[in-house]
C-alpha cells in the first residue's frame, strides 16, 4: 500500500508542477500576443513578427509539457492562451494582406482557432476606424468585406455549444460588430462624397 501511495503522490507531484508551468507559459503567452495585435496596429511589423515568433516557442513548450496530462492541455487557461494566439496570428495576416493561416499550421485545435477567428473581427473594426480617420477608406473596405467573409464562414459551424465552445455567441458579436463597421464605413463615405461635392462647386465659383 505504501508503494502505491508513494506512486500516486509522485504522479500527483509531477502533474501540479506540469499545471504550474502551464499556467504560467500561459499567462507569458497571452502577454506576447497582446503585444503582437498593439504593434500590428501601431504598423510595427517587425514587432509584431517578434512577439508572434515568442508565442510559437511557448505554444510548442505548452504542448510537449502538457502531452502526458490531456486534461491540462484541454483546461480553460491553455484553451484561452491557444485562441489568443490564434487571433494574434490571424490578426497579423489579414491587416499584412497575407493569406488566412491554417489552424494546422499554426498548431492549435479547431475550437480555439475559430475562437480567435471571431475575436480578431473586433481588431479588424479597431484597424478600420483608424483607416477612416484617415480617409483610408479603400483599404478599410478591403477590411470589411474579410469581416463579412469570417462571419459567412462561422455561421456554417453549427454545432453543439458544448462543442463549439459557445460559437454561437461569437456570431452574434461578429455580426453586430461587422454591420456597425459597416455603417461606419458608409458614414466615412458619405462625407467623403460630401467633401468633394463642395470642393468642385468652390472651384466653380472661385473661377466665375
Amino acid at each position: 500500500m505504501d508503494a502505491i501511495g508513494e506512486q500516486i503522490r509522485k504522479h500527483l507531484e509531477e502533474k501540479n508542477a506540469a499545471r504550474d508551468g502551464a499556467l504560467k507559459h500561459s499567462r507569458t503567452l497571452i502577454r506576447h500576443c497582446s503585444m503582437a495585435i498593439r504593434a500590428v496596429h501601431r504598423n510595427d511589423r517587425k514587432v509584431a513578427e517578434e512577439h508572434i515568433q515568442s508565442a510559437n516557442e511557448l505554444v510548442k513548450t505548452l504542448q510537449q509539457d502538457l502531452s502526458a496530462y490531456p486534461d491540462l492541455y484541454h483546461a480553460g487557461y491553455t484553451r484561452d492562451a491557444f485562441k489568443e494566439y490564434a487571433e494574434a496570428c490571424i490578426t497579423f495576416a489579414l491587416v499584412c494582406g497575407e493569406p488566412l493561416p491554417d489552424p494546422d499550421a499554426l498548431g492549435v485545435e479547431y475550437v480555439a482557432y475559430l475562437g480567435g477567428l471571431a475575436e480578431t473581427v473586433g481588431e479588424l473594426r479597431r484597424r478600420s476606424l483608424d483607416l477612416l480617420r484617415h480617409d483610408e477608406i479603400e483599404e478599410a473596405e478591403r477590411l470589411l468585406s474579410i469581416m463579412d467573409d469570417i462571419y459567412g464562414l462561422l455561421v456554417t459551424i453549427d454545432f453543439p455549444d458544448a462543442i463549439t465552445g459557445n460559437l454561437r455567441r461569437l456570431n452574434d458579436m461578429v455580426r453586430g460588430v461587422t454591420e456597425r463597421t459597416r455603417g461606419d464605413l458608409t458614414t466615412s463615405f458619405q462625407r467623403r462624397e460630401l467633401r468633394s461635392a463642395m470642393l468642385a462647386v468652390e472651384k466653380k465659383l472661385n473661377r466665375s
